[in-house]
């Protein structure tokens, strides 16, 4: 290993650092695994992060726990990050009894009140109105509670984006768009999304400020997002922050990328791994050794492993739990339907033994 360099001020809390380097490496392995498992038939989808590491949980970590984060779909990982415990965000996929939102949900649609955290609904861009809408009910509250509103630069091109961002620049809401822009909505490029030099400029047009960063690059993300996120505790209102990144795998389990972009792409992007770049820099501080690395590879595979073992042994979530969180007070109706039910046989289960 090179010598240490000399740091006169780390531009986050040592301990923040190490913590984010680790997430953005158990989080890598849990995509590794969930990529498999769904090859394998035992989930139905999965929509991976590799490659924009850096661009969720850094970004997130920027925010106090007290905040809200509307997502799209790569962001779940900032649930793990903000404490949500592993099994029960694996039983989401698993659309399972462990999962606090009882199998309702799409796999990916990870969401909990207890981390601040809501789901996205597949809708592209729903989830940035919303958002505004929940920094002006903070505003109006009178509490300081900032709103992170994530899209991908697909969602850029939808009406929702445009009506969100001119609500939050005229009513100045405490929220912070952030634009995770990995090159490819789905498979249409960028450059057949927007005629605009970047996502960031698009903000001046709204009456707030726009910034666009190395979205590889974690300490970028952080210092960009955390200044936006004090701006808006403070009363400055919003901003939005580019994060450029890259997809290095598919869009989603369903997705087939070698049919519309070039491997060589990839692979110029593979040489800028978040991961490589923040572990390089940790190295050079003297704050990482390659035997930290391995320990800390062996532990998330275990973790991960270990969860995954213990999610997929929960039941599928009981039939009349359809029924639950429709109404306050249960009607007739659907109490009589309840009752049908659970007088009608259960269907067996693909696969079970007859």
């Amino acid at each position: 290993m090179q010598p240490a360099q000399r740091i006169d001020a780390l531009p986050m809390p040592r301990e923040t650092l190490l913590r984010l380097y680790r997430e953005m490496v158990r989080l890598r392995t849990l995509d590794e695994r969930m990529m498999t498992l769904q090859r394998q038939g035992r989930v139905g989808f999965y929509g991976a992060c590799t490659g924009q590491e850096a661009a969720t949980l850094a970004s997130a970590i920027a925010l106090d726990p007290k905040d809200w984060i509307f997502p799209a779909l790569r962001e779940g990982g900032a649930m793990l990050l903000r404490g949500f415990p592993l099994v029960p965000y694996l039983c989401q996929i698993f659309g399972n009894s462990g999962d606090e939102t009882k199998g309702r949900q799409m796999p990916s649609h990870m969401a909990s009140k207890s981390v601040n955290q809501v789901s996205w609904s597949s809708c592209i861009g729903t989830q940035l109105p919303q958002a505004v809408g929940a920094a002006m009910a903070a505003r109006i509250k009178g509490d300081r509670t900032v709103v992170a509103a994530y899209m991908g630069d697909g969602a850029t091109s939808e009406g929702d984006f445009h009506v969100a961002m001119n609500f939050a620049g005229v009513f100045k809401v405490p929220v912070v768009f952030i634009c995770q822009n990995n090159h490819w909505a789905i498979s249409v490029p960028t450059g057949k999304q927007t005629a605009s030099e970047s996502i960031a400029i698009k903000a001046q047009a709204y009456g707030f400020s726009g910034v666009k960063v190395d979205g590889n690059d974690a300490i970028a993300v952080y210092v960009a997002v955390k200044e936006a996120v004090d701006k808006a505790r403070t009363g400055g209102g919003p901003s939005l922050v580019e994060c450029e990144t890259y997809r290095i795998g598919a869009h989603s389990s369903s997705d087939d990328p070698t049919r519309y972009r070039d491997e060589k792409e990839v692979e110029q992007w593979r040489k800028r791994d978040p991961l490589d770049l923040l572990r390089g820099r940790l190295q050079a501080w003297g704050m990482w050794s390659a035997t930290d690395e391995d320990s800390l590879k062996a532990r998330a595979l275990e973790e991960v492993n270990a969860a995954i073992a213990e999610a997929e042994k929960k039941p599928d979530p009981p039939r009349e739990s359809l029924f639950d969180d429709v109404y306050a007070a249960m009607p007739w109706s659907l109490r009589e339907q309840r009752e049908e039910l659970l007088a009608t046989p259960a269907a067996p289960r693909a696969g079970a033994a007859h």
